[in-house]
C-alpha cells in the first residue's frame, strides 16, 4: 500500500513538472521573450548586458521602446517617435511631431549628463532624411535614447512594421538593473 502510494505521488509529480514546462515553454517562446541588449544607444534606460522581456500582442505607441530586425539580420532597441501617418522633425533640440511640441521627459537624465554646449539631438526633418513628408502606413521613426552615439532612423531609416518583433517591457537581469521600462 504504502509503495502504490509513493508511485501515484511520483506520477502526480511528473504530471505537475511536464504541465509546468509547457506551460514555460508557450510563456517564454510567445508571450515573454528574453533578448539581450548590445551597444550603449539606450543608454539610462538600458545598459549593455541587460536582459528585457520582449512582448508582441500589444499595438506600438509613440514612446514605446521596440526591438525589431533590419533585413541584415540585425537586432535593435530603440524608442519609437514617430507612427505612420506623422509628420516628425527636431529643431534647436526640440522635438515636433505634426507641428507640435513633444515633450521627451525619459531623455532628462541624458541630457543632464551630456550638457555640452551643442544640441543633444541634431536638427533633421524627415523629408530631408527619407524623401517623404509623412511617415508611410506601416512605417514607425524610432531613435536611441543616447542620441549622441545611436543608429537609428536617421542612419538606416523608418522601421517597417513587419519588421517588429515586439516591445520591451521589463529588465529582469542584471537584478541590480531590475525595472519596467518606459
Amino acid at each position: 500500500m504504502k509503495n502504490l502510494l509513493t508511485k501515484g505521488r511520483l506520477w502526480l509529480g511528473i504530471k505537475y513538472l511536464v504541465i509546468a514546462l509547457f506551460v514555460g515553454v508557450i510563456i517564454r517562446g510567445f508571450l515573454l521573450i528574453p533578448v539581450p541588449v548590445t551597444g550603449n544607444s539606450m543608454d539610462q534606460t538600458l545598459s549593455q548586458g541587460d536582459m528585457v522581456l520582449m512582448e508582441k500582442f500589444s499595438k506600438i505607441k509613440r514612446f514605446d521602446v521596440i526591438v525589431f530586425q533590419q533585413p541584415d539580420g540585425t537586432i535593435y532597441i530603440k524608442r519609437v517617435i514617430a507612427l505612420p501617418g506623422d509628420e516628425v522633425r527636431y529643431d534647436h533640440d526640440q522635438l515636433y511631431v505634426n507641428n507640435k511640441k513633444v515633450a521627451e521627459p525619459f531623455l532628462s537624465n541624458n541630457r543632464q549628463r551630456d550638457h555640452q554646449v551643442s544640441p543633444y539631438t541634431t536638427d533633421f526633418k524627415l523629408e530631408d532624411l527619407t524623401g517623404k513628408a509623412k511617415l508611410p502606413k506601416g512605417e514607425y521613426f524610432v531613435l536611441g535614447d543616447n542620441r549622441r552615439i545611436s543608429k537609428d532612423s536617421r542612419s538606416f531609416g523608418t522601421v517597417d512594421s513587419l519588421d517588429i518583433l515586439g516591445k520591451a517591457r521589463a529588465v529582469y537581469y542584471p537584478l541590480n538593473h531590475l525595472k519596467w521600462i518606459s
